[in-house]
């Protein structure tokens, strides 16, 4: 799957896909971890986090929705959704499980010490504008796992966006902290599910149908990059 990726100056382009660099753009964003062990897909390990927590609720839309509710929410039903269609298959580990704030350095920290195959960070957009859809960042270096990286995301990207709907805005690269501190130890994305700026997506995002359709989205998503990989 990976080698299907190549270079093309600052953009990688798969098949007739291309998704677009945002190199320059520096934006702050929160992160969602956890941490799956797939027994069996031969072992692999996972981790994921829902991002902000505590004091820091990230974006609020325009309904009143927090960003931190809205990941922690979709990290959850991620636990649920292993349990009932997988039968915990996938030994996940959520960098915080209840109205915390976890740093950054913490949340890296935890992906290492769990020798983690996968790092996903969980976010909601926002925006001054009419933007809609779905984002994936991962870092802009060429570490060890940088195409690993980019194929992960384009497999939870387009698994999202093919069922749900939503816009796709392409893979992305960002020299955000937690990923930075991340992708030398295993391929990690941060995933900005929607805006909560938007009227529409803000509303999504507040029936709980909804979050357990986002959740189930990235788990398939995850696991198609996996197999893949084996």
């Amino acid at each position: 799957m990976v080698s299907n990726f190549i270079k093309n100056g600052s953009t990688y382009v798969d098949n007739s896909k291309t998704f677009e660099s945002l190199n320059a753009q520096k934006r702050q964003f929160c992160d969602f971890t956890v941490k799956n062990l797939f027994s069996f897909w031969s072992e692999r390990g996972h981790s994921h986090r829902p991002g902000h927590g505590g004091k820091d609720s990230g974006a609020i839309g325009i309904n009143t929705i927090l960003e931190k509710d809205v990941v922690l929410n979709i990290a959850k039903e991620i636990l649920k959704l292993n349990q009932s269609l997988f039968d915990n298959e996938l030994d996940i580990y959520l960098t915080r499980y209840n109205d915390t704030l976890i740093s950054l350095s913490d949340r890296g920290r935890l992906a290492e010490s769990l020798n983690a195959d996968v790092f996903v960070s969980l976010h909601c957009n926002a925006s001054q504008n009419f933007s809609k859809g779905t984002e994936v960042y991962v870092h802009n270096s060429d570490s060890t796992n940088s195409k690993e990286s980019i194929a992960l995301g384009v497999s939870v990207l387009n698994e999202s966006t093919q069922k749900l709907g939503f816009k796709k805005r392409g893979v992305k690269f960002a020299n955000f902290q937690v990923l930075r501190e991340t992708t030398d130890f295993c391929p990690a994305i941060l995933v900005e599910t929607g805006f909560l700026t938007n009227s529409d997506e803000a509303d999504y995002f507040l029936k709980p149908k909804n979050i357990k359709a986002i959740a189930l989205t990235i788990l398939i998503g995850i696991i198609n990059y996996l197999n893949a990989e084996l």
